[in-house]
């Protein structure tokens, strides 16, 4: 036992280290994890032997990553993706081991090995890419979800392919398998020694009663789950649901990730789906993290040290091919710009998937056992490079495309001028303008984000595509004859400098600027803004009162605090504000700042702890409810 938890603690804290230290320097949590199983693998020997059977178990976090994506995904949707899912999906499989199938012959192996070996290499890393596109916020891209239809078309094809390696067998490598793979593989099965029709039923069967049972039956069970009022037991039930159908998959030698995410698509509108996620998504987080850094650990750096050129000359040749292939498809089905980029480097390398076939292969006679450890260093060298292909999308690709779309595109042409000028239309601007055309107040919109652009002109928001902060778009946007400028964008420092501009060559216009937080609002009062908005002050205000008006507070009461609160702010914002000056002026530590802020705060304390008057009947709105058709 002693032995177990020393083990554990070498993993935990290896990630512990690595995987923060990855994230700070922007090079993401999937090559931290990648780096500190190399290092407590090959590099210092901290673990060993049991890495190959904990990868295993670690691999059940594929498993739960596809359960919890079936649950985001609307079937309508995955339906509507069918063209993707079949023909970029099927291409890219069939195109790639085509190719990998090709250039084995000509390295010279038989041509069951050359095809298996095609089909290893066709696969890509569900866990790694998922991963990433969640963490890069890119899933929901156009990119993005491309990749995601090819993974789960190869996560489908797995099963045939499973099927097909058998019948590949080579009479010369029988019995070159040892012992202990033989017994890897040997497990239990429904449909071993089956006939092809019963075969079918079974898996067919099989299926039915995932969809079926999680259709009809998941609802009754969750409901007797949730009577019992005890959380740790709803979590249990979650498990047990996953790890019945990845097990009912693997009897049936179905994909179990494929199950589970048959799974979590017949739930995607179930109303436990919330809460199953919420259960599920740590432990599929931690075994996804374990499965990388075993990857890590498992490189036999003794193979690696002797055929090192021929691994970095195949790993950089499978990289390579996918990518070829990939571009290839991106501009054949019409994924164009970085969003290509996106699909291409993102799918380039082999995935967990490999492992399995690779195992598969030696145990059924296709794939030398000496080939196999060179192929299975390949794998894992693909798949440790796959983070920085994410490094060179984020730092090469992706700046290039955007600097291409903005810079490269001349301002629009400013035809009219109006008496507001609003800079900047995202998600605060938009408020601002919509607000502006209700009431028929003319303006101007000007934004340097083209994206930003042609969203608010769905909406019917006239605006132009131009840097609001450059004085001669300002002036062609008539500020000279403007009476209040809208300063709405998202750069604290282009923010200030627009104002200092404004100030200084039309002091007669009213700015009002969009803050980020109390010292940027100190920055552009200085600048000489002449109302300075927090956007994030009144939308937590409200939520306070909210939050009162939930711990059993009357509206109307949580109302009065909220208006003593902002009250009280105004009261004191001009000391603050001086205060702040001396800090900006070269003081390090300003005490009087500090004084004047806890003074605010005991103040606002001794009003909300006063007494209040009774809301009168006047006072209360009336409401009635709706009548019943």
């Amino acid at each position: 036992m002693t032995a177990y938890f020393i083990q554990a603690f070498i993993y935990l804290i290896a990630a512990v280290i690595a995987v923060p230290l990855a994230a700070r320097f922007g090079l993401g949590s999937v090559l931290g994890y990648l780096v500190a199983g190399v290092i407590i693998g090959p590099v210092t020997g901290l673990v060993g032997q049991e890495t190959t059977t904990i990868q295993h178990f670690a691999e059940f976090g594929v498993v739960m990553m596809l359960f919890l994506v079936g649950m985001e995904l609307d079937p309508k949707a995955l339906w509507a993706e069918r063209g993707k899912l079949l023909g970029l999906g099927g291409l890219q499989v069939g195109l790639t081991a085509a190719t990998g199938m090709g250039i084995g012959l000509w390295a010279g192996l038989v041509w069951q090995t050359a095809l298996t070996v095609g089909f290893i290499f066709a696969l890509s890393s569900t866990a790694i890419v998922l991963q990433t596109l969640n963490e890069k916020g890119l899933a929901k891209s156009e990119g993005g979800r491309s990749a995601f239809s090819v993974l789960l078309f190869q996560d489908i094809a797995v099963i045939p392919i499973l099927a097909l390696v058998p019948l590949l067998a080579l009479p010369e490598l029988m019995g070159s398998g040892s012992a202990g793979d033989a017994g890897h593989g040997s497990g239990l099965s429904l449909v071993d020694h089956l006939p092809g029709w019963a075969h079918a039923l079974v898996v067919i069967g099989a299926i039915a009663a995932v969809i079926i049972g999680g259709y009809y039956l998941s609802r009754p069970l969750f409901r007797y789950v949730i009577q019992a009022g005890l959380r740790e037991v709803f979590t249990a039930t979650a498990l047990m649901l996953v790890i019945g159908i990845a097990a009912l998959m693997s009897l049936v030698n179905l994909s179990p990730a494929l199950g589970a995410f048959l799974a979590g698509l017949v739930l995607a509108n179930s109303e436990f789906r919330h809460e199953l996620e919420a259960n599920i998504e740590p432990f599929k987080g931690l075994l996804l993290g374990l499965f990388f850094i075993t990857v890590g650990a498992g490189i036999d750096f003794a193979v690696l040290a002797d055929e090192w050129g021929l691994v970095l000359l195949l790993g950089a040749a499978v990289i390579a091919v996918k990518a070829l292939v990939l571009l290839v498809l991106a501009l054949v089905f019409g994924i164009r710009g970085s969003n290509g980029w996106l699909f291409t480097l993102g799918l380039a390398q082999a995935g967990e998937f490999g492992f399995v076939l690779l195992t598969y292969s030696v145990q059924n006679s296709v794939v030398p056992p000496d080939l196999a450890k060179i192929l299975s260093l390949v794998v894992a060298l693909s798949m440790f490079l796959t983070p920085l292909l994410f490094i060179l999308y984020d730092r090469v690709v992706l700046p290039r495309y955007q600097r291409n779309t903005n810079e490269d595109r001349d301002a629009d042409i400013i035809d009219e001028e109006a008496p507001v000028i609003v800079a900047g239309v995202g998600r605060f601007g938009q408020i601002v303008c919509r607000l502006l055309r209700a009431n028929n107040i003319p303006a101007v919109v000007l934004d340097h984000e083209i994206e930003q652009i042609e969203n608010v002109r769905r909406i019917g928001i006239r605006s132009y595509f131009g840097d609001a902060s450059r004085s001669d778009l300002l002036e062609t946007a008539g500020i000279a004859q403007a009476r209040l400028l809208v300063i709405a964008i998202d750069d604290p420092d282009r923010a200030i400098r627009m104002v200092e501009h404004v100030k200084q060559f039309y002091p007669g216009v009213w700015v009002l600027a969009r803050a980020f937080d109390r010292g940027h609002g100190y920055r552009l009062r200085q600048a000489g803004a002449d109302d300075v908005i927090s956007e994030t002050y009144h939308s937590a205000l409200e939520m306070g009162g909210h939050a009162m008006t939930a711990l059993g507070v009357h509206p109307l009461r949580s109302r009065q605090m909220t208006w003593a609160f902002q009250q009280n702010e105004e009261a004191h914002q001009d000391e603050l504000y001086e205060a702040w000056k001396e800090i900006e002026e070269g003081i390090h530590f300003s005490s009087r700042y500090s004084e004047l802020f806890m003074k605010l705060e005991e103040t606002l304390s001794g009003i909300m702890q006063s007494d209040w008057d009774e809301p009168s009947r006047e006072d209360v709105p009336v409401w009635t409810p709706p009548k019943e058709e």
